[in-house]
């Protein structure tokens, strides 16, 4: 078990208090922050987060809170699960507490995808470092791995990658994710495990819509689904390399092949129930529909652009067909 540490979680949805939880449960001191008032009185007098991650049972130790920077002010380490496009907005709301403007507070992230900015798609940590103090750069840590909120909360086993160029930093998250139901492991590819993280959900999405497909298909069946698989593994491994990825390791490792794995066959697969809706639903016949069922499924549809537009900038030969 790791010695009891401080943390906030910047984040509720379901991620961010899987992971709190899981926490929690290893006997740190938690808190999370959320926006809603019904979130953080459901967590603290229900011990369950109603909105996100419903039916599953809270440790009472778990605390919730709509004021980020009492969330965040003296922790030992904070956490961001906010998603990616409020990300900076958020962070930028606590850079200003002393364990952050002076560096004692250690920081990681669990946020997946990409930033839209006017110079093109962000990574997650590049655009963390562009709000921190500079002395944060190259010490961020991003954690990441095949790890759906819902077996996280209850203590199923799960792996996860704590990606840090600054050894130390790793070595701290790592060693405060050992707690029942983590495994955690220390990557120096910090590029590598972003890229794995961000590309695969479009993976998922024509994965779900394969599935569909081949539910009443003489052509499409098990054999094409591992084909996509393998075909957008190796997409995935070749934009990371082009944005500087370090290590062919990253890609066959839990943070590329695992991740990707769950996140196309799991129930739990968001991405991967959004594209067997296109199917089943005929959702492309009409494109307003997209809109409501983003809002249900909490999808980010502007995201798939940003991998398209880093395979276009450094003319990269894709696999996998792309519109």
């Amino acid at each position: 078990m790791a010695a009891k540490k401080t943390v906030g979680v910047i984040g509720a949805g379901a991620w961010g208090t899987g992971f709190a939880q899981a926490l929690a449960r290893g006997g740190h001191d938690v808190t999370l922050w959320a926006m809603e008032d019904e979130v953080v009185s459901s967590i603290n007098n229900e011990h369950e987060n109603k909105k996100f991650l419903p039916g599953l049972k809270l440790d009472a130790n778990l605390k919730a809170s709509t004021d980020i920077q009492e969330v965040a002010a003296g922790k030992e380490f904070l956490v961001l699960a906010s998603p990616s496009l409020y990300l900076a907005p958020t962070l930028k709301k606590i850079t200003s507490l002393p364990n952050i403007a002076e560096g004692s507070a250690n920081i990681g992230v669990l946020t997946k995808g990409f930033v839209p900015s006017a110079d093109g798609p962000k990574l997650i940590v590049e655009t963390m470092e562009s709000v921190l103090p500079d002395f944060y750069k190259g010490s961020v840590c991003y954690i990441s791995g095949p790890s759906h909120a819902e077996e996280v909360a209850i203590g199923k086993i799960t792996g996860l990658v704590a990606a840090s160029e600054n050894p130390k930093v790793s070595i701290r998250f790592r060693e405060l994710m050992r707690v029942p139901g983590l495994m955690a492991y220390s990557s120096f590819d910090v590029v590598g495990v972003q890229i794995c993280a961000a590309a695969k959900n479009i993976i998922a999405v024509v994965y779900g819509a394969l599935d569909a497909i081949s539910e009443t298909s003489d052509i499409f069946g098990d054999n094409a689904e591992s084909l996509l698989m393998a075909a957008g593994l190796n997409e995935i491994q070749t934009l990371g390399f082009a944005m500087g990825a370090t290590h062919a390791e990253t890609f066959t490792s839990i943070a590329g092949v695992g991740d990707l794995d769950v996140t196309c066959k799991s129930k739990y697969g968001r991405n991967r129930r959004f594209g067997q809706e296109m199917i089943k639903t005929d959702l492309l016949s009409n494109f307003k529909d997209l809109v409501p069922s983003r809002r249900r499924h909490r999808l980010q549809i502007r995201s798939p652009n940003s991998p398209k537009q880093k395979h276009k900038a450094f003319d990269l030969r894709r696999p996998l067909p792309h519109p």
